[in-house]
């Protein structure tokens, strides 16, 4: 049997008795970073590296039990020799190296390796099997990696600003939106108004010494203040919400994903502009770390097509997420364990 065996809870460990992610609250989870649909309520006890510790605590409460490890730092659980190493995807997120029975595996958690300044850079984890996300695993996904978003969105920004135009940016408020902030820390010269949930996280990534433009919270402007010529980051909701009166109807939109690569129809139906902007490897990326990681063995989570077959092309033994059966015994375990 390998290390980690996929169970209605997520990915399960036999030989340290964690999860990694859990979708349901178990005894040990081993949590990759704080975004929702990694990090849940309901475990005894988490663990995770220590830069990623406050927004955990932000994310799910703030009296949770949680256990701390610095990047490449050991530390055994129930036997299995456990490490975190940064996945570049947000601050504090990481990839779980585990060691056991002269075995070495991987899971990669969400991860890009383009640079980004408000995070670790990813970092190659050599290693007997790899479990990669591929969220965007097919060919057509391919940033364009020396592009200066932060001077794109300036400039869309500015082109608002001198014709009196509110300028509205979606983006998510976990990662994506504390990028945008760090890319356009050397070019904004007034405060970025962001949304309350942005705000907070913003503070812990500034305790962590991550550099961010200036902002300002939305729920400091005033009932009956009027935006003109702002930026602001804000959820897709916002515009359904009481407060979006402040900006009038002189507003444009924009969205920041790498969901809008070549997808110019969807700009002109919902946003009035598109920025590529990914925190997850392209194609690219998701094939030269499967090379990279040196696996005799691959598992591919989120999609079990193209970059499947085309590993297997390349000599690899690749296989779909699907394929880290429970055992019987392994299901039985995890129904006594939920709570």
């Amino acid at each position: 049997m390998g290390m980690l065996s996929l169970t209605k809870a997520g990915l399960y460990c036999k030989a340290g008795d964690f999860y990694i992610d859990p979708s349901k609250g178990v005894d040990n989870a081993l949590i990759t970073h704080a975004h929702s649909d990694h990090a849940r309520r309901g475990s005894k006890r988490y663990f995770c590296v220590d830069s990623g510790e406050a927004l955990l605590r932000q994310r799910i409460e703030k009296n949770i039990s949680v256990t701390t490890a610095a990047f490449r730092q050991f530390f055994i659980l129930n036997g299995v020799k456990i490490s975190f190493h940064s996945a570049g995807h947000i601050l504090g997120s990481s990839q779980v190296r585990m060691e056991f029975n002269n075995q070495i595996w991987v899971a990669s958690g969400d991860y890009k390796r383009e640079a980004d300044p408000t995070c670790d850079p990813f970092e190659v984890v050599p290693c007997d099997v790899f479990v990669t996300e591929a969220t965007f695993g097919t060919p057509r996904f391919k940033w364009e990696k020396n592009k200066d978003l932060g001077k794109d969105v300036f400039e869309w920004w500015q082109q608002n600003r001198k014709l009196g135009i509110n300028s509205v940016l979606f983006a998510y408020s976990l990662g994506k939106a504390q990028r945008l902030l760090g890319v356009l820390q050397h070019y904004a010269k007034v405060p970025i108004i962001c949304h309350p949930a942005v705000t907070a996280i913003n503070e812990c990534y500034r305790q962590q010494g991550v550099r961010l433009a200036d902002t300002k919270c939305l729920s400091e402007i005033g009932a009956n203040e009027k935006l003109v010529g702002e930026l602001l980051l804000v959820p897709k909701s916002f515009l359904k919400t009481d407060q979006a009166h402040i900006i009038g109807d002189n507003y444009r939109t924009a969205f920041a994903s790498g969901w809008m690569l070549g997808s110019a129809a969807a700009h002109s139906r919902f946003y009035d502009a598109g920025f590529v902007m990914s925190d997850h490897a392209d194609w690219d990326d998701l094939v030269q770390t499967a090379l990279d990681s040196k696996a005799k063995k691959i598992y591919v989570q989120h999609r079990n097509g193209k970059l499947i077959r085309h590993l297997k092309s390349l000599g690899i033994a690749a296989f779909p997420e699907s394929d880290l059966v429970a055992s019987e015994t392994d299901q039985q375990f995890e129904q006594m364990t939920f709570f």
